[in-house]
């Protein structure tokens, strides 16, 4: 297995980790590229997209502030894939906001197209139905979760994954190195703190403790929620195929003194 270095294509730090597989069934665990605010990338590859509803998974309150759980359809083909996956999206609310949050779900999307698999590797992108988005008083988040397969398919699917968090005040991207004014402090602690959680996990004490090494890349996919920082680790990433995709929540009282001030309530609420 290899890693590869986020390329920067933009000003929205969202990484899209790829999860492991055997050489055989999926691509190795890799950071892939930053994708663009605008979405521009997208638009070169995605050929067609149709709206569909999304019932939202929790009961509609005022944090909501009229913004609705969408999802569309994106299907097309490239040289090396072909893909059809359901894309979270939202409605209503501040267009801006909503605007940058759409933006930048087709962006993650085009990047896990556009992702380096190996040399002459074709495969297939479908999934998105557990994809999710969540409106809260300070964010809209959400996790783009689609499926790959080889072409012709090697032993099992590997799982995808994306993450992009906005804050509804500024529509900017809350990345990592905004989250934590001392990114290598915050890095610290989320390894400090996962290495106290993920025992209690399917995984329990024999996790990979690499997949929790305090480096960037290990915790991009990360979703704020009342409760904490949620992550999601991949596939490989902490444990064997069989784990599973496995996610902890780190209590914000424990990071409370390494999230920037100005960020804290947005991602708490």
């Amino acid at each position: 297995m290899h890693r590869r270095t986020p390329a920067v294509l933009g000003a929205v730090a969202l990484t899209a980790l790829v999860a492991a597989g055997c050489s055989d069934a999926g691509p190795a665990r890799t950071a892939a590229a930053t994708p663009s605010p605008t979405g521009a990338a997208a638009a070169s590859t995605i050929a067609s997209a149709t709206a569909s509803s999304k019932a939202p998974s929790t009961a509609a309150s005022a944090s909501d502030a009229g913004y609705r759980q969408s999802t569309i359809r994106v299907d097309g083909q490239t040289d090396r894939a072909r893909y059809d996956v359901q894309l979270p999206q939202v409605e209503g609310g501040d267009p801006t906001v909503s605007a940058r949050y759409d933006s930048s779900m087709r962006a993650a999307l085009q990047d896990q197209i556009d992702g380096d698999y190996g040399e002459g590797m074709h495969f297939t992108l479908t999934g998105g139905e557990d994809s999710t988005t969540t409106v809260s008083p300070g964010t809209v988040s959400g996790l783009l979760q689609t499926s790959w397969d080889a072409d012709p398919p090697g032993a099992h699917s590997t799982a995808l994954l994306a993450t992009v968090v906005i804050d509804r005040k500024t529509a900017r991207p809350i990345t990592l190195a905004e989250l934590f004014p001392d990114e290598q402090a915050g890095l610290q602690r989320l390894s400090e703190e996962s290495a106290k959680l993920l025992p209690d996990t399917v995984v329990g004490s024999d996790y990979d403790a690499a997949g929790i090494a305090p480096v960037e890349h290990n915790f991009a996919n990360w979703l704020p929620t009342a409760q904490g920082m949620q992550i999601h680790f991949l596939e490989y990433q902490v444990g064997p195929y069989a784990a599973g995709l496995v996610t902890i929540t780190i209590p914000w009282e424990h990071l409370r003194d390494v999230v920037a001030p100005g960020l804290y309530a947005a991602v708490s609420s």
